[in-house]
């Protein structure tokens, strides 16, 4: 009798809630909650719907993670590279900028440039102890060495500090210092092919010096190769006098540093050529890039097919209920509330598995690299090697937005996998279901 009540209560509610029809009444809520829930002989019909809410969420948590590593990747790679090499240099012909004082002027004058320092930059030779290695000569001015947001923190041993003008004292890469074997206080001779003339030939120049601060930016390529030291000494070393090799240039907005140097580009056209982080490392962000929308579309495939497991388990929902599904149209359900019904079962599955994914994603990149060591201990591969992905460490970046984009999509597809259980269970005769019962 409860039942019934409860059937003819239903039925007036029906009526009462025409101008209602997209929220589900008490009666809808209820039949939706019985048919999350695993019935008796309905144990199948469970774990396909389980299996589903796993498959959503391991498909939600794999795009959270991918997206979020590949932009933590291209932030890390930025922020470094723009760090060491500003937004852009003004690069004179020949590695030689001669009239670099006027120039220097110039680009402070341009409107949107925020700092122009002067630079050198120079592939050489180091050797120590009969080691040799090729190294990047950075000479930059002592305030800039002291001041860098990249170089500044990121000191292993010793301190910036201590590098002076005409001081003989220098910093390198901490993979240049593993390469070579050298430590603070030790000296590092530099070799420069374009040495002295002599009736023999060209003899190379070798100058020494003290190592004073071994630092880590992060970046592989620069750790295994760069030395910094003061301008003066720089010069002294490349035998350039008062000539740099370039101005490196910090603007308000990275992105626009094209046209902010535009009006710069023109004024030093013939003396020397502007090039900013886009033209430098093309390749590398353009590489980025492309992986990054594969990966997404790669992923975004295995969501949707996830997503046919709900519409696998509401089929076979739906051929389960047939016989209460034709009961309730006789009490007066309307086809709409049945539609309702099996759309909320759906969706919530694939909510869940969302709000699955979503903690399942976020814990992992919390502890990614704990992972990622855990993972090289076990199998004793080496997982993260920096020679090849350039940074020391698995960088993440996660965007909200893009979350919430992802999101969205893992929910539409769920709801799209509602569409046809609900409307066939919806279409069900009654009087055909009916007939021999």
């Amino acid at each position: 009798m409860p039942r019934l009540e409860l059937l003819r209560d239903h039925r007036t509610t029906i009526y009462r809630g025409r101008s209602r029809r997209m929220i589900l009444n008490r009666y809808e809520r209820m039949i939706a909650k019985r048919y999350l829930l695993p019935g008796k002989g309905e144990g199948f019909i469970f774990l396909v719907a389980g299996i589903s809410l796993v498959a959503v969420m391991l498909g939600v948590a794999a795009l959270i993670i991918v997206m979020s590593v590949m932009n933590g990747f291209r932030a890390e790679l930025f922020d470094k590279i723009v760090g060491l090499n500003g937004h852009a240099v003004v690069q004179g012909y020949g590695g030689r900028l001669p009239d670099w004082q006027s120039v220097l002027k110039e680009a402070k004058a341009t409107p949107g440039v925020t700092s122009a320092t002067p630079m050198i930059e120079q592939p050489l030779l180091a050797t120590f102890q009969g080691r040799v290695e090729a190294v990047l000569v950075r000479g930059m001015t002592v305030p800039d060495i002291r001041s860098n947001r990249t170089l500044k923190g990121k000191v292993l041993v010793g301190s910036l500090d201590n590098i002076t003008a005409n001081s003989g004292r220098i910093g390198i890469g901490s993979r240049l210092a593993e390469n070579l074997g050298i430590q603070i206080g030790d000296s590092l001779t530099i070799i420069n092919p374009a040495g002295r003339s002599t009736p023999f030939g060209t003899v190379p120049r070798q100058v020494s010096y003290q190592v004073a601060a071994i630092f880590e930016v992060g970046v592989y390529d620069y750790d295994k190769a760069f030395v910094v030291m003061p301008m003066e000494d720089a010069q002294t070393l490349l035998l350039l006098g008062d000539v740099v090799g370039m101005i490196e240039v910090q603007t308000v907005d990275a992105d626009r540093v094209g046209q902010i140097l535009e009006p710069l580009a023109g004024k030093v056209a013939g003396r020397a050529v502007v090039t900013d982080w886009r033209q430098m490392n093309a390749s590398l962000f353009e590489a980025l890039a492309v992986e990054r929308v594969a990966m997404f579309v790669v992923l975004s495939i295995i969501v949707l097919v996830a997503v046919f497991n709900i519409l696998s388990s509401l089929i076979m929902l739906v051929r389960a209920k047939t016989r209460d599904i034709a009961i309730l149209r006789t009490m007066g359900a309307s086809r709409g509330g049945l539609v309702k019904i099996f759309m909320t079962v759906g969706v919530t599955i694939g909510t869940l598995g969302i709000v699955a994914g979503l903690g399942l994603g976020f814990t992992f990149l919390f502890f990614r690299q704990s992972v990622v060591n855990a993972i090289q201990f076990l199998t004793g591969q080496n997982l993260w090697d920096p020679s090849i992905r350039f940074l020391t460490e698995l960088p993440s970046k996660a965007d909200p937005v893009e979350i919430t984009v992802i999101c969205v999509m893992a929910l539409f597809f769920s709801f799209l996998a509602t569409l046809y259980p609900a409307f066939k269970a919806a279409n069900t005769d009654p009087v055909q279901v009916l007939r021999y019962e």
